[in-house]
């Protein structure tokens, strides 16, 4: 089954939409996105690191979006403006990273690939590393779903209670950074956010509780994938970017269902 590039693009698309939606709500109701944006953008910068020193890419993307989380948490709490912060070290990683990567003239590097993702390119051994790491994403949500949702809704709460923001911090940030290196190779640098995001937006339009919000983003990420993979098939479109335009599609009838529906109770 695997021998079929289709199939294991399918399984790829649905490993990240299921690691992406539950994070993805956490990212939205503390209102992350822009943080997002900043590691997928560190990830540039972790591809290059990795062919300079020879080192796997899942290796340096991951070490390079844990750096980016900690140096935008590091500096708002040291009085910075967070989003200057945000905007400085995403766009200047991109920026250095993209550099990085055509000084290194040995190395033929497909740009497009990083930046929109190369979903029917995927491997037997991307499949696995893929899996992996949405398998440590999810579970990481699990164990620490109550904690992080109390840390979300009241801080005060929480420190009450015996949870430390910081650390349930560090556990989104660390979440995040493993999101983005299993991500990457299925949509790319610029568009992880956008499957962080969009599911789950729409998600919280026709849900009512955090859970539900929750397996709700997860089916729509899922059906997004495979209605891209399908569309970008039929249309012969960037895979990527089809993926992500397919969840902008549900998020638009999402939203004119929510409507219709509110109408009808009032």
């Amino acid at each position: 089954m695997l021998d079929d590039f289709f199939t294991r693009a399918a399984l790829a698309g649905i490993a990240v939409a299921l690691a992406a939606a539950p994070l993805g709500c956490f990212v939205i109701w503390r209102r992350m996105a822009y943080f997002g944006d900043a590691t997928a953008h560190a990830a540039i910068l972790g591809i290059a690191l990795a062919l300079a020193f020879n080192i796997a890419l899942p290796v340096g993307i991951l070490a390079s979006a844990l750096a980016m989380g900690l140096a935008v948490s590091s500096l708002s709490r040291r009085g910075f403006s967070f989003d200057s912060a945000l905007g400085v070290l995403a766009h200047g990683s991109l920026a250095a990273g993209l550099v990085a990567i055509v000084l290194l003239t040995d190395t033929r590097v497909d740009l497009a690939a990083y930046l929109f993702g190369d979903i029917l390119a995927v491997r037997r051994v991307d499949l696995g590393v893929i899996w992996a790491g949405a398998a440590a994403v999810i579970a990481l949500m699990l164990w620490r779903w109550s904690a992080l949702l109390t840390v979300t809704l009241n801080p005060d709460l929480a420190r009450a209670s015996g949870i430390d923001p910081k650390r349930e911090e560090l556990i989104v940030i660390l979440a995040l950074a493993l999101t983005v290196a299993v991500a990457i190779k299925v949509v790319g640098a610029l568009l992880i956010s956008a499957m962080l995001i969009i599911p789950a937006a729409a998600a919280r339009m026709i849900t009512s509780t955090p859970e539900r919000m929750g397996l709700a983003a997860a089916a729509i990420g899922v059906t997004a994938v495979l209605t891209g993979l399908q569309a970008a098939f039929i249309l012969d479109t960037p895979t990527g970017p089809t993926i992500v335009c397919a969840a902008a599609i549900i998020f638009t009838v999402s939203g004119v269902i929510s409507r219709l529906l509110s109408a009808s109770q009032n």
